[in-house]
């Protein structure tokens, strides 16, 4: 007798029609790659790859002010991935094996905690991702922080950047992130949805995948868009109210730039100026003027001068190629040497295709 997994990949295929659906999360991604799933369902079910990496979306110029923060004597804390994404002047890493004071941590506590070990360091966290983490963020502002602690803000937020993938038409329909839609719930998809676009959120095991991609094929199928969930035993339609209140206690909407796709509405987080005492670029606004006019000076003005040379990730992060298509993956590229940003990360799709994939040939 056919499992369930068997029964949603017959029912998959029986149903193949040419659809794109894309999904905005790098654990989704490296489930998809890890288990073949592109493998197992019909080539006509095309499943895109978008800019669901944290990392991956962060801006070089984010990336150079922190290591300019390094430069003038500041300790930078921030992830382990983070570490090793390129700015325009090479990484976090790199700075540190320069002698700079840059340290690993896994959350924003331990960067706390550092700041109040050293009183006689400044200690700047390297804050980055999306709604997922910028809860914790807040919780911690909210609790006493010693005076030389400060943040720097790079969070972003995920429906603005799904609604600007629609301008294009290249995608179809949706797979919406798990992780991002246990504190945001499902109701903020509902613009995306609006515009003719079906979404589901879903999971990430095998069978939550193969369902989400099910029910988008469903909606096209019977002429539908609209919110599903397919990940009730997580996620409800309000989300998460009491992370959702600490976020917005202390961070506010803003306009961001994404690495890849550019300047986005209302789809960053900055700090409020109830707490700009905390604000790295306030405090440290000095540097922060410095490192933009080298940034002009260097004429680093758009999202492909973001890429070193020959490197397609800002294509890769909005669906417009695959990794294979790369003339470093592989190559040049590869994740003990890194060249862009989608190579670093767990979370990337050239470093989940170069892992599940390259030894295939694709």
């Amino acid at each position: 007798m056919e499992n369930i997994e068997q029964k949603l990949i017959s029912r998959i295929n029986e149903h193949a029609a040419p659809i794109r659906i894309m999904h905005v999360c790098g654990t989704h991604e490296r489930t998809i790659s890890k288990y073949a799933i592109r493998d197992i369902i019909s080539k006509d079910v095309q499943l895109l790859s978008g800019p669901g990496c944290p990392v991956c979306v962060t801006p070089a110029e984010d990336i150079d002010f922190a290591i300019s923060l390094a430069k003038s004597g500041k300790v930078i804390a921030s992830f382990g991935d983070m570490m090793r994404v390129p700015g325009t002047r090479g990484s976090l890493f790199d700075a540190r094996s320069d002698g700079y004071d840059i340290r690993m941590v896994y959350s924003i506590d331990d960067a706390v905690k550092i700041a109040k070990d050293n009183p006689t360091l400044d200690i700047v966290f390297f804050g980055i991702g999306f709604e997922t983490t910028a809860p914790a963020n807040a919780a911690a502002l909210l609790r006493e922080v010693p005076e030389n602690f400060s943040m720097l803000t790079s969070h972003k937020l995920m429906p603005p950047a799904m609604e600007i993938l629609t301008e294009d038409t290249i995608v179809d329909g949706f797979l919406a992130p798990g992780h991002v839609s246990t504190i945001i719930g499902t109701y903020p998809y509902n613009s995306v949805s609006e515009r003719g676009f079906p979404i589901v959120v879903t999971g990430f095991e095998v069978l939550d995948v193969l369902l989400g991609i099910a029910m988008v094929q469903n909606q096209i199928e019977s002429g539908r868009s609209c919110v599903e969930n397919a990940y009730s035993r997580c996620v409800n339609v309000e989300g998460n109210l009491k992370a959702q209140e600490m976020m917005y206690l202390v961070f506010k909407k803003i306009d961001s730039k994404w690495r890849g796709i550019g300047m986005i509405e209302k789809s960053g987080l900055a700090l409020k100026k109830e707490f700009e005492q905390f604000d790295a670029v306030n405090v440290y606004a000095d540097i922060y003027e410095k490192a933009q006019h080298e940034k002009k000076v260097s004429d680093i003005d758009n999202n492909q001068n973001e890429m070193w040379e020959g490197c397609i990730c800002a294509e890769i992060l909005t669906a417009r190629a695959q990794p294979a298509q790369c003339p470093l993956f592989g190559k040049r590229c590869s994740p003990k040497n890194p060249v862009g940003p989608c190579m670093v990360s767990l979370e990337g799709t050239c470093y989940n295709w170069y892992k599940y994939t390259h030894n295939k040939g694709i």
